[in-house]
This record gives structure tokens, sequence and C-alpha cells, in this order.
């Protein structure tokens, strides 16, 4: 346990760093999506999509596994039924966080090879899920309880919002 806190530390810095991928990648998509018909700044774009995934968003996510998997190993003690079943939840949701992020990766090779056929509005829409996911996570953490009711209403909230934004008219 004596290197526990710097671990942790780590852990908090490679989340933070794969984050800011899953929070800008989606919002590339839409700029390259939107801006097809530039074919040098698509190229650009492209280029951007590619490093900010295999440079920092993937090193970050492994290593958001990694110090977090070292850290459960030793403190196994909040995985007890005892723990209230956050860390459980919080696990479940990482799920989710993990998918979307290998998601990215088949969206952007779709973009680099020309063959996707997402708009902008979705990728404004999908822009959304890390910040749900993120929302959760952090609730479970800081407050070491799992609440159905809050987890329902925040999914609630990100549905409607994804609505309200697939429902814009005028964007591509």
């Amino acid at each position: 346990m004596e290197y526990y806190t710097w671990i942790l530390t780590f852990h908090i810095m490679a989340v933070m760093s794969w984050m800011a991928m899953l929070f800008y990648l989606p919002r590339l998509f839409v700029y390259h999506v939107e801006n097809i018909d530039k074919k040098e700044f698509v190229e650009i774009i492209k280029i951007q999509e590619y490093k900010i995934y295999k440079y920092i968003g993937a090193p970050a996510m492994w290593a958001t596994i990694i110090s977090g998997a070292l850290m459960l190993y030793l403190n196994s003690d909040i995985l007890s039924p005892s723990a209230g079943g956050w860390m459980h939840a919080k696990l479940t949701v990482l799920v989710f966080l993990i998918a979307y992020s290998f998601s990215l990766e088949k969206y952007r090779l779709q973009l680099q090879n020309d063959t996707c056929k997402k708009s902008g509005k979705f990728f404004r829409m999908y822009n959304e899920i890390p910040t749900m996911l993120a929302i959760l996570i952090v609730a479970y953490v800081i407050t070491k309880t799992f609440s159905i009711l809050f987890t329902l209403l925040t999914i609630a909230l990100f549905a409607f919002i994804s609505y309200k934004i697939m429902q814009v008219k005028g964007e591509k």
C-alpha cells in the first residue's frame, strides 16, 4: 500500500489524457465529415485523428486500465459485497467507455479510408457519450454508492440531449 497513492496519481493522469481524446476525437470527426469537399483540410484532420488516437488515446486507455487493475489488486476490499457495489457499477460503465474508445478507432479507420457514411450530427450526438459515462463514473467514485435512480436519470438526460442534437435542422 506504500505506493498506492502514486499509482492513484498516475491513474488519474492517465484517465485525464484518455478523456481528452474521447472528448476531442469525435469533434475532429465532425470537422472531417462536414468539410469532406476540402481535400487539403481533410488530410490535415486525418493526421490529427491518427495522432490523437494512437499517441494519446490508446496509450492513456491502457495506462488507465493497468493502473486501475493494480489498484484493485492492492485494495480488493472495494469489490466485496459490503462495499456497496459502487465499484462494480464503475467497472460496468468502464466496459462501455472502453467499447466507445474502440468504436472511435473503427470510425477513424473508416474516415481514413473515405468509407464512413456517418453525418456531422451523428458525431455531435456520439460526442455526448463519454460525458455521460464520465459523470456516472465520477459520481460512483466520489459518493462510494451506486444509485439506480441517479444512473437512470443521467441516461435519460443524455438520451434527451442526443435526441435534440439529431433533430437540429439545417446541419449536415
